[in-house]
């Protein structure tokens, strides 16, 4: 789904802005940039701005008119600040047009369009796009650069694809912190059941406490470093040689 939504920037004055545009998309899972007429490119402030999303840049597809770089897509947004006469629906929530984008990306290419970093998108190219989208912001200081308009959509555009049932979306956690395997958490019991009886804490078997130091555990929930550490402090009660 991801792959099918296209960020398009028309006529683009600063290279740089185009890589940190790249930067934006990447963050946010999107890798279809297409660049129309842009004023220099490639460029070495592109690649800089960049900052890792080079290979976007490497892959940009540079085309000669807006018609150009749409002319597949089921559904083109155009991003812009200022309310126009023409009569194209209009999203006032970015999470509104999200939504709509990725339901439509499910089968078929869309575009998310980007005009020139003065004077936005002209009205000929509004006209080729089927819908326009504003960011609400400050109405005394509503001023977006390029790159941070396409970070704040491509991020509602990400937002939308994630919460969608099924996207398989899992966000990272850092190993420290993920939950113990069943295999984990049983050799920790039995460790645990081991030192209780070696240190004469439990004289016979006794299957109540050890189910009642287990309820323990699973309510506490440790994680596999904190798994760790008690067996490590386990393993320094145990006399030498266990």
């Amino acid at each position: 789904m991801l792959p099918n939504i296209r960020i398009v920037l028309v006529q683009t004055f600063h290279p740089g802005n185009i890589g940190a545009a790249a930067r934006a998309m990447k963050t946010m899972g999107l890798t279809d940039l297409v660049l129309v007429n842009p004023r220099q490119f490639p460029d070495a402030e592109a690649s800089r701005l960049a900052a890792g999303a080079e290979d976007l840049l490497e892959h940009a597809r540079v085309v000669g008119s807006l018609g150009e770089a749409v002319t597949d897509c089921v559904q083109v947004v155009g991003a812009s600040a200022r309310l126009r006469s023409l009569p194209l629906p209009h999203y006032d929530e970015p999470d509104a047009m999200a939504r709509d984008l990725v339901e439509h990306a499910a089968a078929d290419p869309v575009a998310l369009v980007f005009g020139r970093e003065r004077s936005g998108l002209t009205n000929d190219e509004i006209r080729l796009c089927s819908h326009q989208a504003s960011i609400p912001a400050n109405p005394e200081y509503g001023i977006l650069n390029l790159s941070q308009a396409v970070q704040v959509l491509a991020y509602e555009v990400f937002k939308a694809w994630r919460q969608r049932p099924g996207s398989g979306y899992l966000p990272q956690r850092p190993e420290e912190e993920r939950a113990p395997s069943r295999e984990q958490l049983g050799h920790f019991h039995d460790h645990l059941t081991r030192v209780m009886r070696e240190s004469g804490f439990l004289t016979q078997p006794h299957a109540r406490t050890e189910a009642q130091l287990q309820a323990l555990f699973a309510r506490a929930q440790p994680s596999r470093k904190e798994l760790s550490l008690l067996r490590g402090l386990l393993s320094a009660l145990e006399p030498q040689g266990k």
